[in-house]
C-alpha cells in the first residue's frame, strides 16, 4: 500500500463540488429553457442520477479507500448491495400491494379526518350514552 500513489484529496473534493454544481444546474437549466418531454427527462436524469453515480464512485474509490484495498473489499461491498436488493424486493411485494390472498391493507384514518371531538370514544373514554352533565371540560380529573 505504501507503493501506491494516492491522489490529492483536495483535487477530488473540488471535482466532487463541481459535479454537485452540475447536478444542481441540470434541472435548473431544463426549467430556464422550458424544456419539455424526453429532452428534459434525459437532462434531469443524467445530471441528477448519472452524476450521483459518478460522485458515489469517487467517494467509494478514494475517500473509503476501496481503490487501494485488497480485492476482497469491493466484493464485500457488492455482496452487501446485493443483499440490500434481496431484502428490498423480498418485502416490496407485500408492502407495495394493497391486498393479498388473506389480507387487505386498510387506509390510515387520522382522527382529524373523521371529525372526532375532544370527548367520548375517540380517545378511549367509553362513557357511552350516559349523562355528561357532570363534565366541566376543564381538563381536570374528577
Amino acid at each position: 500500500m505504501a507503493s501506491e500513489n494516492h491522489p490529492s484529496y483536495f483535487k477530488i473534493y473540488i471535482m466532487l463540488l463541481v459535479l454537485f454544481v452540475i447536478s444542481v444546474l441540470g434541472p435548473e437549466i431544463a426549467e430556464i429553457f422550458d424544456m419539455k418531454g424526453a429532452p428534459r427527462l434525459v437532462l434531469v436524469l443524467v445530471t441528477a442520477f448519472g452524476i450521483a453515480l459518478v460522485k458515489a464512485y469517487y467517494v467509494l474509490a478514494y475517500f473509503m479507500h476501496l481503490k487501494f484495498e485488497k480485492i476482497y473489499a469491493p466484493y464485500l461491498l457488492l455482496s452487501m448491495v446485493a443483499l440490500l436488493f434481496v431484502f428490498f424486493f423480498g418485502t416490496a411485494t407485500d408492502s407495495m400491494k394493497s391486498e393479498g390472498h388473506n389480507w387487505e391493507k386498510l387506509p390510515i384514518v387520522l382522527p382529524e379526518d373523521k371529525g372526532f371531538d375532544h370527548h367520548g370514544e375517540a380517545h378511549g373514554d367509553s362513557h357511552g350514552a350516559e349523562d355528561h352533565s357532570h363534565d366541566d371540560h376543564s381538563g381536570h380529573a374528577h
